[in-house]
């Protein structure tokens, strides 16, 4: 059973950065939607899948938008932050409602758009390697359907005065989403680190948003 996509009304205040911050007022992205769902239910029960409200109507409405360019394609998000922000391990960020991680779309081995496995098996999902070419098992990365929705965060946000801080995606994958139709759009819109992170985000890509904060006190 799929859920509309809410307006969310609670007003939020973020503190601080993404490394150390907090969150007054964080809503809950919503369990699922027409094309996406959470990753998990047990981490969703847990209040793992807060955010600042304006990122949940940036994310949602993303979504909406690739409901209607891209109405083949599914797409999951996973771990966001706790309502009230703080310390999120295993994450060195995600601490004041600004970050999501969303796990990459992938295509199976007929070429459909389907969600990546993501249990305890798997830690959600976190467990996942996919190689140089973004390939696992019978997955291949969709790429064009991520590179579709960086631009639909980029134009949400922007809709709303905001924009995108940066994206963490693997840089030996990267090659091949800037290769895609929106590659030209990415490089001139989208700040993709080109850095290698601590953990490599190879099955997920974790996306900073820029929404004014207060300092910490």
């Amino acid at each position: 059973m799929f859920l509309a996509t809410p307006n969310f009304a609670s007003a939020s205040q973020c503190f601080g950065n993404t490394q150390n911050g907090r969150l007054e007022g964080g809503v809950k992205l919503p369990f699922a939607g027409k094309n996406f769902v959470s990753y998990s239910r047990s981490a969703d029960l847990a209040g793992r899948t807060y955010v600042h409200q304006e990122v949940a109507t940036i994310v949602t409405s993303a979504y909406g938008a690739l409901a209607t360019s891209h109405p083949n394609k599914v797409f999951k998000y996973a771990e966001t932050g706790f309502k009230q922000g703080g310390q999120f391990k295993p994450h060195k960020t995600h601490r004041n409602g600004l970050s999501v991680d969303f796990m990459v779309p992938v295509l199976d081995a007929q070429g459909r758009s389907v969600h990546l496995p993501t249990h305890l098996f798997n830690r959600l999902g976190y467990d996942l390697e996919f190689d140089h070419q973004g390939r696992l098992q019978q997955w291949t990365i969709d790429f064009e359907a991520l590179a579709a929705h960086l631009v639909a965060l980029h134009q949400a946000a922007t809709a709303q005065g905001r924009d995108l801080q940066r994206v963490i995606f693997d840089p030996k994958l990267q090659p091949q989403l800037l290769a895609t139709k929106h590659g030209d759009y990415l490089n001139k819109y989208v700040r993709l680190s080109k850095r290698q992170a601590w953990v490599r985000h190879d099955e997920h890509y974790h996306v900073d948003f820029v929404v004014p904060c207060l300092p910490m006190n």
